[in-house]
């Protein structure tokens, strides 16, 4: 289904069937839950899925799809078919690839929509190549590897009028709605500062590219394809499939990866928008006495970043990010033995009057002091996602299948309307911290790093940093030729 075949409602075997309907009135028809027994549904009516990466985080997610009965598995994608096995064993009808470009000419009539759950750094293509063909689609946090992308994905969205969705499934929680109201209501006053924090990474970063080995990728994996829109280089082990979310070609270190969960609730809260400012602080390694080591393509081993943003009455907010372990000083209004977050990882927002905390995904929402949630009731104004976190998957289904626009549409949780400057955020904390390795060579033989201590200034409306240029390079890369990110 081409995007310019597709009636209004984005449905034409709906419409096919409500056409013949009419012209078949005065016909006695058989109702279809009789044709099929109680709570049959025809497979016109589920919304028929591709999934690009289907081992891992991409097998779960597909399953969940369709565990919502709303949803059939088409075809599938993976670049490894060792990785994709239990995929094309669970779903033996569905037609199996490894290259998402082959699998969208062939199988783009037979589709409705696409999960893309792949390394971060292919997101924005693959996601993108979907869209331009009229498909909804589902993508993996974080949303793109690159701001860039994130604002094109968003662009994207509106102009092929699909039905979009992030994998933060924290916002389809009861925990984030909980807090928005209890924020609504006053309870902490005006928000002052925020702080984040994060128990990952846990892969390697902070160490040295691999050293050349004269291994060939193995048979079950494509290693060109896998490497996507990423610089070509020969196969590297640990790699694929989980540590490449420490090297900067391929991933966005422990803030890609947990801050589209930790930071998501606070963003929706506060209703934030670009930050204006960005800093930060990066662990270090040393690999001898007095020697700093120097590793640019690995992800630093923890980070604390620090973002403002302007508030509505002219006030800065400082927006706080720690990850590798370290965590903000525990606020005074908690007891000595009563844990901070969930203990690897939380959120703290401090207002005028008060505080209020939440683990990862928003869980757990209570207001500081404990003492203080025994006795305080505030009236639930937001609706909820039938399912809470766990309806995350068929939330989106649903909005698929009633369509761009639609009342399920505009009750989405992680639509890219939200889900893309939300990344856009969170990537910003990263153009800090790769600012913070860039160096310039000396006459003397040594560098110089201007990036380091300094505070970036952002212009969020042109996706720029207006104080220190060579940020901007990190802002959008270049693509391989076959790898594109076609402009819209």
């Amino acid at each position: 289904m081409e995007k310019n075949s597709l009636p209004e409602n984005g449905n034409p075997r709906r419409m096919f069937l409500k056409t013949s309907a009419t012209a078949l009135a005065g016909f006695y028809i058989v109702p279809r839950h009789v044709l099929g027994g109680p709570g049959f549904k025809a497979p016109s009516d589920k919304l028929r899925i591709a999934g690009i990466g289907v081992g891992g985080k991409g097998y779960s997610d597909i399953k969940a799809f369709y565990d919502s009965g709303n949803a059939e598995i088409i075809a599938l994608c993976d670049v490894d078919d060792e990785r994709a096995a239990r995929s094309v064993a669970d779903y033996p009808k569905a037609a199996y690839y490894r290259d998402y470009r082959k699998m969208l000419e062939k199988e783009h009539q037979n589709i409705d929509a696409v999960s893309v759950s792949t390394a971060d750094h292919n997101h924005a293509v693959q996601a993108l190549s979907a869209m331009q063909l009229g498909k909804h689609v589902y993508v993996q946090k974080p949303l793109t590897h690159d701001i860039y992308e994130a604002r094109i994905l968003t662009k994207a969205a509106e102009k092929y009028k699909v039905v979009t969705q992030m994998g933060n499934q924290g916002a389809s929680g009861d925990g984030v709605r909980k807090m928005r109201e209890w924020y609504a209501a006053g309870l902490i006053g005006e928000a002052k500062s925020v702080w984040c924090w994060t128990d990952r990474p846990v892969w390697p970063q902070g160490v040295e590219w691999p050293k050349a080995s004269a291994k060939k990728a193995p048979k079950h994996l494509d290693w060109n394809l896998w490497l996507g829109t990423a610089p070509k280089k020969d196969f590297t082990e640990n790699i694929h499939p989980f540590n490449w979310r420490g090297w900067w070609d391929y991933g966005t270190g422990a803030l890609g990866d947990m801050a589209c969960h930790i930071m998501e609730p606070p963003y929706r809260i506060l209703d934030l928008g670009y930050p204006i400012e960005a800093e930060c602080s990066v662990g270090s390694v040393y690999v001898g006495e007095f020697t700093r080591g120097y590793f640019p393509e690995s992800c630093p081993p923890s980070s604390h970043i620090t973002l403002k943003f302007r508030r509505p009455n002219g006030s800065l907010l400082d927006f706080h990010w720690m990850d590798g372990g370290i965590k903000p000083s525990r606020p005074d209004e908690l007891g000595a033995n009563e844990q901070m977050g969930d203990g690897g990882n939380g959120v703290i927002i401090e207002g005028t009057r008060g505080k209020m905390m939440c683990d990862t995904y928003g869980l757990n929402p209570r207001l500081l002091p404990l003492s203080l949630n025994d006795s305080i009731s505030v009236k639930e104004t937001l609706p909820r996602v039938s399912g809470n976190i766990g309806g995350h998957y068929a939330q989106w289904v649903n909005a698929c299948i009633a369509g761009y626009g639609s009342k399920e549409f505009q009750e989405l949780s992680s639509p890219f309307s939200i889900a893309g400057p939300l990344t856009e955020t969170v990537l910003m904390g990263n153009l800090a911290i790769r600012s913070y390795d860039y160096r310039e060579p000396r006459a003397d033989g040594k560098y110089n790093y201007p990036g380091r201590d300094i505070k970036l200034l952002w212009d969020g409306a042109n996706m720029k940093v207006t104080n220190f240029d060579p940020a901007n390079e990190f802002v959008k890369r270049a693509y391989p030729a076959g790898f594109e990110l076609a402009n819209i």
